[in-house]
């Protein structure tokens, strides 16, 4: 499995960010409408699910798990999967139902070989993923593009949506626009 080294920066502007990457010569990776569903492992484990998600050109199925609430205390395993309602129906043959489904907004970059995420999502203020291959690389990109520290977070989305705006997405079964 792979460690994610990776923050959100929460509350974001996304013209200003736009604007700074840009003149930073960051490279656009493009606009993507993600959609996704969202599984309980078996048995049920907190802090651990799969992920089947597509942003309409690359599909994969993602196990994740939260070993510590730190820049790397994720871990991951991904597969890029053909279809994504197909691999989604052979799944849920198996007995591995979906609890959710969830769609976002991203606007992706990499700079310095750090991806940047400009995520925006129902219900919540957009907010800026960086992800890095170390923990460095992490916090030199905070620094480089001037972002508030007092508003970085290791939690995930679906702890950010609970801890940060009391929301609980586990109870929401479609979350989209």
């Amino acid at each position: 499995m792979n460690i994610e080294y990776e923050v959100r920066v929460l509350e974001i502007n996304k013209e200003e960010l736009v604007a700074k990457l840009e003149s930073l010569n960051a490279a656009f990776k493009g606009e993507y409408s993600q959609r996704r569903y969202v599984y309980n492992t078996i048995p049920k484990v907190d802090g651990k699910w799969l992920r089947l998600r597509t942003n309409g050109k690359e599909t994969t199925l993602t196990y994740k798990s939260v070993e510590k609430d730190s820049i790397d205390g994720t871990k991951e395993l991904e597969v890029v999967v053909s279809d994504f309602e197909k691999t989604n129906e052979l799944l849920e043959k198996i007995g591995v139902k979906s609890k959710g489904y969830q769609e976002n907004k991203r606007t992706q970059y990499i700079l310095d070989g750090v991806e940047i995420d400009i995520d925006s999502w129902p219900l919540i203020p957009t907010y800026v993923e960086i992800e890095g291959k170390d923990e460095e690389s992490v916090n030199l990109m905070i620094k480089k593009l001037g972002l508030e520290n007092n508003k970085v977070t290791t939690l995930d989305v679906q702890s950010v949506y609970e801890k940060v705006y009391n929301i609980d997405i586990s109870k929401i079964e479609v979350l989209k626009f």
